[in-house]
C-alpha cells in the first residue's frame, strides 16, 4: 500500500511517498509561480526517486498554505497536525514539535498519541521565521547553509537592538560597514532568531521530547541558542526536517485507507 504527502509551502515544495514500513522517496524544491505546478512537479521528482509511478499511490493527503489548491489531493490537513504526525512517527515520545516555515513559526504540544494540545504560532512579523534568514543571508551574501558552522567561529557576543526584521537589517548593514567578522554578524542573527522562537515556543507550553522540523532545524546556531533559551535537549530527527510535514501528511493517508 502506497500513499503519499505533498506539502506546498510559501517558500518550498515537499512530498513524500511512503509505504507501510518505510519512506520510498522524498523531494524538496522552490515554488514555482503558482501552487498546482509546484504540487505536480514535487510529487513527478519525489515519485521518479521512488522508482514507482504515480497511479501506484493510493491516497495523496496535501498539506501546507497551497494544500486546497492541488489538483490530485484526496483530502487535504493543516500542516500544524501533519508535522505533528510525522514528528511523531519519526520520534515517537515527542510532545512539543518546533516547525519554523517560510513564513511562520509554529510551536505544537502534542499528547502521548500525537493528537494537538495546545499551539502557538507567528505569522504576522518575518522575525523567527526563515524569511528572516533568508533575507540576512542575501544581505551578507553568505549561503544559507553556512549560517551554522559560521557561527561556530564566532569569538565576540553581539546583541540587536531589536527583533524587527526592517531594523535588524539596518543594524546588519551598519556593522558590515564597520567591517565586523562575519561570523560574529551570522551568531548574533541565530542568536537573535532562537530568542523569538523561544518566547514563540513557552507561550505554547515546552514538555520533553522536543524537536524541530523546517528548513530551519538544519542551522545548529539557532538550535543551540534555542536549546540555552529553553533550557531543553532538542532532538534531532533522522530525516530531513522540511520534509516532516509532508511525512506526516503520507501518514494520515495511510491511516485513512
Amino acid at each position: 500500500m502506497i500513499t503519499a504527502g505533498c506539502d506546498i509551502g510559501s517558500l518550498t515544495a515537499k512530498a513524500v511517498i511512503l509505504n507501510e514500513k518505510k519512506i520510498l522517496g522524498s523531494h524538496v524544491m522552490r515554488v514555482l509561480n503558482n501552487p498546482q505546478d509546484s504540487a505536480v512537479k514535487v510529487m513527478d521528482m519525489a515519485g521518479e526517486k521512488a522508482g514507482i509511478s504515480l497511479d501506484d499511490i493510493k491516497f495523496c493527503v496535501g498539506t501546507g498554505y497551497g494544500r486546497n489548491k492541488i489538483p490530485f489531493v484526496n483530502e487535504s490537513i493543516s500542516e500544524i497536525a501533519c508535522h505533528g504526525k510525522g514528528a511523531q512517527w519519526l520520534v515517537p515520545k515527542v510532545k512539543t514539535v518546533i516547525d519554523i516555515g517560510g513564513q511562520d513559526c509554529k510551536v505544537a504540544k502534542l499528547d502521548e498519541n500525537g493528537e494537538l494540545l495546545n499551539f502557538a504560532t507567528n505569522d504576522k512579523c518575518a522575525a523567527g521565521t526563515g524569511r528572516f534568514l533568508e533575507v540576512m543571508s542575501k544581505l551578507l551574501n553568505v549561503p544559507l547553509d553556512d549560517f551554522g558552522t559560521l557561527s561556530e567561529a564566532s569569538r565576540k557576543t553581539l546583541h540587536f537592538s531589536s527583533t524587527c526584521t526592517v531594523w535588524v537589517q539596518q543594524e546588519v548593514i551598519h556593522l558590515v560597514n564597520e567591517e565586523v567578522p562575519v561570523e560574529d554578524i551570522v551568531a548574533a542573527i541565530n542568536s537573535a532568531m532562537a530568542g523569538r522562537i523561544a518566547i514563540l515556543a513557552n507561550r505554547a507550553g515546552v514538555e520533553k521530547e522536543v524537536c524541530m522540523t523546517g528548513g530551519v532545524a538544519k542551522n545548529d546556531g539557532v538550535l543551540r541558542n534555542l536549546e540555552k533559551n529553553l533550557k531543553i535537549r532538542i532532538r534531532k530527527i533522522k530525516v530531513d526536517p522540511q520534509i516532516v510535514g509532508a511525512l506526516g501528511a503520507a501518514i494520515f493517508a495511510r491511516e485513512s485507507l
